[in-house]
């Protein structure tokens, strides 16, 4: 018989909402009990494959802010791994680390937490004899600057060595450092396997020896888009690792855009939306799909659509509900009036939008002006959601530049309204 495990890392169960555009309760409920959905999921697929093991490579949890009742929901998933004959074992990551609750919570004696000091564990013997064993090392505070990997011992001789580690590996644009080392690094050690967690996206670094970043089993907003899931791994008696990735995402978030370059009624651009919707929620495996919705393109109707946002929002709300499991988390509008160039004499607004877009947003002056107000504004914010808004100067100025067009075509398209009022009078 083979050594089957799953693979999984960075669940962050309860973690707390991070998008503010989540307005709907529903959907809020939703996206709240995703990461729950997610490893009851889990543990199923453990079952329904009758695995050996489960190796979740650290952040099971989200920080010092856990409950109990957290905690008691996970002990009772794996107690029923436990009751299936499948064994656990765990790995505290960063956010764990701030957990007191995972210090006091009796779990099942199937379940196996690596401390902060590295250990090998015999997971099971196979019928030619050879032995898999299983090594891993938690953090034992909030903060690894330093690689883990000199702590772990080196790989028991004739067996099959799987390693548990939770690192940024050489960095990553989106995670701070924590426990970093190399794929070269990993690869020289000797394990067969190292079960990697800390970035949320999977990858699979190295073929031999497998190194296998799990990402995460359940988006918790736009910044984790996409189908997450898990992987199964099966050792042989001789032969190499096989991966098999296994979606298990309960919510999927995605971007799209639906260009509506031309159209000029109301109602056929709602038509447009809607075939592009449901093209989209059929190509989705997920329950349920959360869109950040873009139109773009140029179009007549640009001016409408931003005068009557709130309107145009509930209309593709709607149009989403009744396609089952298809939820707009919110609608962006990067469209463009389609004005043509003899109409400006005669139009004062489409007049003072060529202004706005040759002279004003260009300038060197106005784009400095809104970088200082952007400054003064993010200082106002907690530490977090500014690095979550701007983390470097760059950004900082795409964020502005975006606030400034975005606020720029508001007005305009307000002022467009009032002049073809007028001209209705």
């Amino acid at each position: 018989m083979p050594f089957r495990f799953v693979h999984t890392a960075d669940l962050h169960l309860d973690s707390p909402l991070r998008s503010l555009a989540l307005r709907n309760s529903e959907l809020a409920g939703l996206v709240r009990s995703a990461t729950r959905s997610a490893l009851v999921r889990i543990v199923d697929l453990c079952v329904a494959e009758s695995v050996d093991a489960l190796l979740i490579a650290g952040d099971l949890y989200d920080g010092s802010q856990t409950s109990m009742n957290t905690a008691l929901f996970l002990a009772g998933e794996l107690r029923r791994l436990d009751e299936a004959g499948i064994r656990t074992f765990i790995i505290r990551g960063n956010h764990d680390s701030q957990s007191q609750v995972t210090r006091e919570l009796a779990l099942p004696p199937s379940v196996h937490v690596f401390s902060g000091r590295s250990r090998t564990v015999l997971a099971k013997t196979l019928a030619n004899g050879r032995t898999v064993h299983i090594h891993g090392v938690s953090f034992a505070d909030p903060h690894a600057p330093e690689s883990l990997l000199p702590q772990f011992h080196p790989p028991v001789a004739g067996g099959i060595n799987i390693g548990m580690l939770h690192t940024s590996l050489s960095g990553s644009a989106a995670h701070d450092p924590y426990a970093p080392c190399s794929v070269a690094d990993l690869q020289r050690h000797g394990f067969d396997y190292w079960a990697l967690g800390h970035v949320h996206q999977r990858q699979v670094h190295c073929e031999k020896p497998n190194i296998v970043m799990a990402g995460m089993p359940q988006g918790r907003d736009i910044n984790e888009a996409g189908m997450k899931g898990v992987t199964i791994v099966t050792f042989d008696e001789d032969g190499p690792a096989a991966l098999d990735e296994r979606p298990i995402s309960t919510a999927a978030f995605e971007r799209f855009a639906v260009d509506v370059s031309g159209i000029a009624d109301w109602h056929d651009m709602l038509d447009a939306v809607s075939r592009a919707l449901a093209h989209i929620r059929k190509t989705v495996a997920a329950d349920n799909l959360i869109l950040r919705l873009t139109l773009k393109g140029s179009t007549p109707l640009a001016w409408r659509l931003r005068r009557d946002a709130d309107l145009l929002e509930g209309e593709i709300v709607n149009i989403a509900a009744g396609l089952g499991g298809c939820w707009i988390e919110t609608v962006e509008l990067s469209c463009r009036a389609s004005v043509k160039p003899e109409q400006n004499a005669v139009d004062p607004v489409g007049e003072l939008a060529v202004l706005i877009e040759k002279d004003v947003l260009p300038s060197f002056g106005f784009r400095t002006e809104l970088n200082g107000i952007a400054k003064e504004l993010l200082q106002q914010l907690p530490p977090e959601l500014r690095s979550l808004l701007a983390s470097d100067e760059e950004a900082l100025e795409r964020l502005a530049l975006d606030a400034g067009l975005a606020g720029g075509a508001d007005v305009l398209a307000h002022l467009h309204g009032r002049a073809a009022a007028g001209a209705a009078d």
